[in-house]
């Protein structure tokens, strides 16, 4: 389905990480979304003709000198606009309110007492638990604004001016601890801006295939296949898209889980006769790493070794085909493209973590290998299709393109691999020690039937020794930690309360089996502060 016969939100993003959230609440309203710049021109909006414009929140204050702003005509396009957090202090400021720094911040839950009726918050009551983020508020209304709701602390949490259909929140709905703020972005979406709900996986699979032949046109693309859910779905999905112009290369780095390139083979060479060119790199990236302990550091190389690889056996598929076709040795260089594109099955938490969107305010985490781990100059163009997807919305792009749920339903695994999960150098002895934990942990979830009711359970090795006892003799081994979380999406976890017996088989597997372990601890803490990770 064409996104333009879609009724579409438009979503301007100001650097919240839960921008994308937003966006996600929309979708599964089954309404088209879109996140585009903060300062993207009216005039490039009204050409877009969505159906609403919702404001994101983001870290900056709207009376600090360069804080992300906004094209002022947007509220005079005639169309209803929902600001959120900053996006509301920015739509305030800007109209006439006033917005101050508060003395008493508002962090964490907090409780919403409904004052009017409105359309916004139809069929919620008189209050609402919800959930804020800010360190401003709104101490004066703009003109033809009138308070709608109220929290202890600020008297403006919700405003509105209804004759303009221009509605704002101090507080986040997309979020979850925002028990009911779905049934406020459903009102927003359909009883203010009257949207219809058109918006499924298969209209989205059918544009990105669209988008990707539009992109690629008659070139060759090459896919860097982990046998992870995102490679593998962008796989399926450029397969699907050009067929034959996409060659996945497998490569192995040396830190993947154990048997994993055969599993690799097998699934996709035999099952899906997907044109499949496999790589042993182990030498080449264990040597880049030799050393580093930097987890920063890591990714980069690991990123710049990936890109390296692909090259190498691009030039090696390119003089392969160039020999088929007797063509001159002069037109073998990846210059002449060959294969012009990289696809990557880049998610959307990769992104925000990495702010890796252009000009995005919001704060860097952690670059990823796929994201800002990416060397700056490549001899390729990018392919992301799933850039704009979590975790459990590509699990259902894999399913609707007739992936096997032994690859749809895989706990994530970081692209890369092992290498941050050790904690401190990357030699060949601490990988095999991590692989043989990692793997007792994998085999133990499945067994207990654990393993696909979490989001993530493995093993760090951390660059701890301790004095410990086994067969009478004193030994000063190394420690292993237990992480596993439960998550929606990724950009929030909690650790799992798993029952005591597993963590004890787990544990005592661990210590038994896995030569130069003689502790095993459990990870208890949530994301944020923590990420899921370690590295």
């Amino acid at each position: 389905m064409n996104p333009a016969a879609l009724s579409r939100i438009l979503i301007l993003d100001f650097g919240s990480q839960y921008t994308q959230v937003i966006a996600r609440r929309v979708r599964e309203c089954q309404v088209y979304s879109e996140i585009v710049r903060c300062d993207i021109a009216a005039a490039e909006i009204e050409q877009l003709a969505p159906r609403g414009i919702i404001l994101s929140g983001g870290p900056a204050s709207v009376y600090d000198k360069g804080a992300p702003q906004i094209d002022l005509q947007i509220f005079s396009l005639g169309v209803p606009v929902l600001g959120i957090c900053y996006g509301m202090q920015l739509m305030a400021r800007h109209l006439g309110g006033e917005v101050e720094y508060s003395p008493r911040r508002e962090y964490g839950a907090g409780l919403l007492h409904l004052d009017k009726k409105t359309s916004l918050f139809e069929g919620l009551g008189e209050q609402i638990d919800i959930w804020n983020s800010h360190g401003d508020k709104l101490t004066a209304l703009p003109e033809g604004f009138h308070a709608i709701a109220h929290t202890e602390n600020s008297a403006f949490a919700a405003i509105a001016d209804s004759e303009r259909q221009l509605f704002a929140l101090q507080f986040h709905p997309e979020v979850s601890h925002t028990p009911r703020g779905k049934e406020i972005i459903q009102n927003f979406l359909f009883r203010i801006c009257h949207c219809a709900m058109d918006w499924t996986m298969g209209s989205f699979i059918d544009d990105a295939c669209a988008r990707i032949r539009r992109q690629v046109g008659e070139e060759n693309v090459v896919l860097g296949l982990s046998g992870g859910v995102d490679s593998s779905v962008a796989a399926a999905l450029l397969h699907k898209a050009i067929g034959d112009q996409l060659t996945c290369i497998f490569v192995n780095n040396g830190l993947l889980r154990e048997n994993e390139a055969e599993v690799v083979q097998r699934v996709f060479g035999e099952n899906f006769h997907i044109k499949l060119k496999y790589v042993d790199a182990s030498e080449r990236f264990l040597s880049a790493l030799a050393g580093v302990t930097d987890p920063e550091t890591k990714r980069k190389i690991i990123g710049r070794e990936f890109i390296g690889v692909f090259e190498d056996a691009v030039v090696e598929e390119n003089q392969k085909s160039a020999r088929n076709a007797a063509v001159l040795e002069s037109e073998l260089s990846i210059s002449n493209q060959q294969f012009r594109f990289l696809a990557q099955g880049t998610l959307y938490p990769d992104v925000i973590e990495s702010v890796a969107i252009g000009g995005n305010p919001a704060s860097l985490i952690k670059s990823h290998h796929n994201v800002g781990g990416l060397p700056e100059k490549m001899h390729f163009e990018l392919v992301e299709p799933l850039r704009q997807l979590f975790k459990d919305e590509v699990r259902l792009a894999g399913q609707q393109l007739g992936l096997p749920n032994e690859i749809v339903q895989r706990q994530p695994f970081p692209g890369p691999g092992l290498a941050v999960r050790i904690l401190g150098e990357v030699t060949p002895e601490r990988l095999q020690i991590l692989r043989d934990a990692d793997t007792i942990v994998g085999s133990e979830m499945k067994a207990s039937d654990w393993y696909y009711r979490v989001w993530q359970s493995f093993a760090v090795l951390l660059p701890v020794r301790s004095v410990g006892v086994m067969g009478d003799q004193r030994t000063y081994e190394n420690t292993i930690a237990l992480r596993i979380v439960e998550s929606q999406d990724g950009m929030t976890a909690d650790w799992v309360r798993m029952p005591y017996e597993i963590l004890a088989r787990i544990s005592s597997r661990i210590v038994n089996e896995v030569k130069g372990v003689n502790r095993v601890c459990y990870d208890i803490s949530t994301k944020p502060p923590s990420t899921i990770e370690w590295e």
